[in-house]
């Protein structure tokens, strides 16, 4: 039969628990609205940027006048993977099911002869990948504010774009978890180099309106190209954020109601055992009296 004293002492330090988590809860959630809001808007822009630099692009891959950095190599030999995960735990699986998805997608280039190289955004894709056998090119973390985000996206930006030019690299793709809602997040590839056509996005067949543009294609190209990696990175980081928190906050729900369920179980457990040693107490003074 339990102590009383241990049941007592595990009771308090459940309840000192759920009000962390509780806490914890209530921070997740205030930080959730302003990265919900960052997040949903700079999806416009991601958009648009994309479907722009489409447009230039005619639609297709195949034109060979278009830059190598919007089209990708055509003999692949080396794949880069940008991996945006949190710098902090206790968030469910936030970041378990995005290094399992990542797994299966390195595998599966390893399959076809490509080899994968990793540039880890955040202190659990930075630690994650030190411990697998994999070739990291670039970490970032500590991105705590709006400020470090844009700071962290032009640097990524910076840094795809020398390894693509010094030819480290064939192609370049992003994983992040998209914020979908507050109770779920969806672990999302977008790919930078080859450029992912809207059409590609939508699964649909490619469209025949043609733009004109003005100045040149090529200086247009040559200066929305950058912007879109800038763009696309910090859409994701954002992105990944709105999902970090959701993901606290709904961890740390369950576990305020796991604690309050298990204080329940415990309380029962104690007023039970004191119960039983009131009753035991009663009956060795009955059976003493009766001795006497």
């Amino acid at each position: 039969m339990p102590n009383l004293k241990d049941l007592k002492t595990r009771i308090s330090s459940v309840k000192s628990t759920r009000k962390i988590t509780s806490a914890m809860k209530m921070v997740a959630a205030s930080k959730l609205r302003r990265a919900q809001e960052l997040a949903e808007s700079s999806r416009v822009y991601s958009d648009s940027l994309g479907f722009i630099l489409s447009s230039l692009a005619g639609g297709s891959k195949e034109n060979s006048d278009l830059p190598e950095i919007l089209v990708g190599r055509k003999n692949t030999k080396t794949s880069l993977l940008i991996v945006n995960s949190s710098d902090r735990g206790l968030c469910g699986g936030f970041n378990s099911n995005l290094f399992r998805k990542s797994i299966k997608w390195i595998a599966e280039k390893k399959s076809k002869g490509i080899e994968v190289k990793i540039l880890a955004i955040g202190k659990k894709a930075i630690s994650y990948f030190n411990r697998i056998d994999i070739e990291i090119l670039g970490t970032f973390d500590d991105l705590n504010n709006n400020e470090r985000q844009l700071e962290v996206s032009e640097q990524v930006k910076n840094k795809i774009t020398e390894l693509f030019e010094s030819n480290s690299v064939d192609e370049i793709f992003i994983l992040y978890n998209k914020f979908v809602s507050a109770i779920a997040q969806e672990p999302t590839y977008k790919s930078l180099i080859p450029l992912e056509t809207s059409d590609e996005k939508n699964n649909e067949e490619p469209s025949n309106i043609s733009f004109e543009f003005e100045p040149d294609k090529n200086e247009l190209l040559e200066y929305l190209i950058p912007r879109n990696f800038l763009t696309q990175v910090y859409g994701s980081i954002l992105e990944s954020s709105a999902a970090e928190h959701a993901a606290r906050m709904t961890s740390m729900d369950n576990a305020t109601r796991n604690a309050g369920d298990m204080i329940d179980r415990l309380t029962m457990t104690y007023n039970r055992t004191r119960q039983a040693v009131i009753t035991k107490e009663l009956i060795e003074i009955i059976s003493g009296a009766e001795a006497v």
